[in-house]
């Protein structure tokens, strides 16, 4: 069902959303408008955020003042992995129907760190007698599925890579998928090594982490 929305009202703003993280557990502050007995909770993932004008009942959570009162905030288990994101519309009762405010500014919003989906890799190297070369094969462990441009392995001569610069960059050619992936053997420098990195540690870092086993 489609909302009633109003353009943003001066006196209807939400104001200083605060969280806190305890116990697995994230609790909502903040400052309510002097005539606002009502709120709309949208939770969504950072990044894929929608206008209010698409927003359907089913995607918004009603909030009371009454329930804020008595339970100190709004609270919420974080069940989620990574960046996630809420927001909070001013709503107020006009001639007996509810209606909600478009702010959409930097007051009402908050985006807190979610769990971490653990990756697993562990390469193991074989060689024959008198090659120069020899073959890694990398193999993972995700908890989640996991796209194929969050992760890189890097190749270095005479030691282990130290981060993603440091060597070779090779990019992955499919996504990974929930469990076990054992990946074809690769053949490299009987010098060479190997080690995974994320292709960018500032967007997968905070949605997956990544453990290096022997």
């Amino acid at each position: 069902m489609r909302l009633q929305w109003e353009e943003p009202n001066e006196f209807y703003r939400i104001r200083k959303v605060e969280c806190q993280l305890h116990d697995g557990e994230c609790m909502l502050t903040w400052q309510w408008p002097k005539d606002v007995d009502y709120v709309y909770m949208y939770s969504f993932d950072y990044g894929a955020e929608q206008s209010p004008q698409l927003l359907d009942s089913h995607q918004l959570k009603l909030f009371t003042r009454e329930e804020y009162k008595a339970k100190g905030g709004y609270r919420e288990r974080v069940g989620y992995i990574g960046a996630h994101g809420y927001r909070i519309f001013p709503c107020i009762r006009l001639n007996g129907a509810l209606t909600a405010y478009q702010q959409t500014d930097a007051d009402n919003i908050i985006r807190v760190s979610g769990g971490r989906a653990q990756i697993r890799c562990s390469i193991k190297y074989g060689s024959k007698l008198f090659s120069k070369y020899k073959t890694a094969r990398i193999q993972l462990f995700s908890e989640i599925a996991v796209p194929k441009e969050a992760l890189c392995y890097v190749k270095k001569e005479g030691a282990i890579p130290v981060n993603k610069d440091d060597g070779i960059v090779y990019p992955f050619m499919n996504d990974f998928s929930i469990g076990r992936c054992v990946l074809p053997e690769i053949q490299i420098g009987k010098k060479d090594y190997l080690r995974l990195f994320f292709t960018d540690n500032r967007q997968f870092g905070e949605q997956y982490e990544l453990i290096l086993e022997a």
